[in-house]
């Protein structure tokens, strides 16, 4: 006697066991996800076996949940490669694009996603932005996005938003009290606002000019939780804050603030799309891959 189980059985066992969150998989799966809980108990009734340790607070699999899934995953593998052979001869092409970002590289790709779904009416994107550096290809997902410099050695890396620059600056009042930093080291003589990242360590000040580099762990008594919030302290006459150009782009055209060290603060590139340099890229994400690069070309022209 067979368990009897179709494709859409095994993909909701494979979706439960990448995300481990029976919430989300039912997002990607586009079902409620009451209904991929049935779906996944029911599956485990016909098996004879429990293939996830549930609890309120966590997803996990079994022992034997996890066999299961390792003889699956290249069945599941060789479908999904076989309907994308055929997908590639199709005028446009169609399905889901998983992305994988912080909450911050998801903002910034987001309008280019709009506009790549206006020009594909039959694709689907699904960004994930949960913060976690996860390894994209264990956990399912077409690509992923980060800082250029973050990107794995063993990836391909497509520039998809503008070249970053960190700027150092203040408020003009600051400035006409005290001289302006003139090299890294003056920084020791300013009220420097400090930014604590996520992980809890201070984010320290990096520079370089002419190949030269130099780090500043800066001195200051305000130390705060996010480069808006440091932001937002420099235009509150608080002291020198460590932001993205970026960030503070309108308060400097403005002159609410004034940026120094600037040529110690080179530009470097951007947020990234990365994939696998071993897997060919399913006809979606070359599509996607074709309009970010072509989005990248225009925006010289159109600012």
């Amino acid at each position: 006697m067979t368990a009897d189980l179709s494709l859409g059985d095994l993909n909701a066992v494979a979706t439960v066991a990448a995300t481990l969150n029976f919430r989300a998989a039912a997002v990607e799966l586009g079902i409620p996800p009451s209904s991929l809980s049935h779906a996944i108990a029911s599956i485990e009734r016909r098996l004879g076996v429990r293939l996830f340790n549930r609890t309120t607070r966590s997803v996990r699999l079994t022992d034997a949940g996890a066999d299961f899934l390792e003889r699956i995953r290249p069945a599941l593998r060789e479908i999904s490669e076989a309907v994308e052979m055929v997908n590639r001869f199709r005028a446009t092409p169609a399905g889901l694009l998983r992305l994988n970002g912080s909450e911050g590289a998801s903002q910034r790709v987001l309008p280019l996603v709009l506009d790549f779904l206006a020009a594909y009416p039959d694709m689907r994107v699904d960004i994930a932005s949960d913060g976690r550096l996860v390894d994209i290809v264990a956990t399912g997902f077409d690509a992923g996005l980060r800082l250029a410099e973050a990107v794995p050695q063993d990836m391909v890396a497509v520039p998809v938003g503008e070249d970053e620059a960190f700027a150092v600056v203040s408020t003009p009042d600051y400035f006409a009290s005290r001289p302006p930093p003139v090299v890294p080291a003056d920084l020791l003589r300013h009220e420097c606002i400090r930014t604590r990242m996520a992980s809890g360590a201070i984010h320290r000040w990096e520079f370089e000019r002419q190949g030269e580099s130099v780090i500043v762990d800066p001195p200051g008594r305000l130390t705060l939780g996010s480069h808006d919030l440091s932001l937002k302290a420099a235009r509150d006459g608080a002291g020198l804050a460590y932001v993205t150009e970026r960030s503070a782009r309108e308060d400097l055209r403005s002159g609410r603030l004034q940026r120094v060290l600037g040529d110690w603060t080179p530009a470097f590139p951007g947020l990234c799309l990365y994939y696998p340099r071993q897997r060919l890229p399913s006809a979606g994400l070359a599509a996607f891959i074709a309009h970010a690069r072509s989005a990248r070309e225009r925006r010289p022209e159109e600012t």
